[in-house]
């Protein structure tokens, strides 16, 4: 995709790379970013970079409800003992 290509030639050698790096990077194109603009990113995405999109959506937002409902389970463990 030509924006990461973009973002990665702007930040290559000036930061680590660490995950709160690219978190950061990525809030803050979103947050300067409109609706119709991510749109039109999205629209312009090859099939290939579309499912990858969707699958690493699906991947962490499953990885995030089940780590909770565990944490919600290990508490009502807790609670009972």
């Amino acid at each position: 995709m030509k924006l990461i290509e973009e973002i990665y030639e702007m930040y290559r050698g000036r930061i680590k790379g660490t995950d709160e790096d690219l978190d950061l990077i990525a809030l803050t194109i979103l947050e300067d970013t409109s609706r119709n603009e991510i749109i039109e990113l999205i629209q312009e995405m090859e099939t290939e970079e579309l499912e990858y999109f969707l699958r690493l959506y699906i991947f962490e937002t499953l990885k995030e409800k089940w780590s909770k409902s565990e944490e919600r389970v290990r508490l009502e463990r807790k609670s009972l003992h």
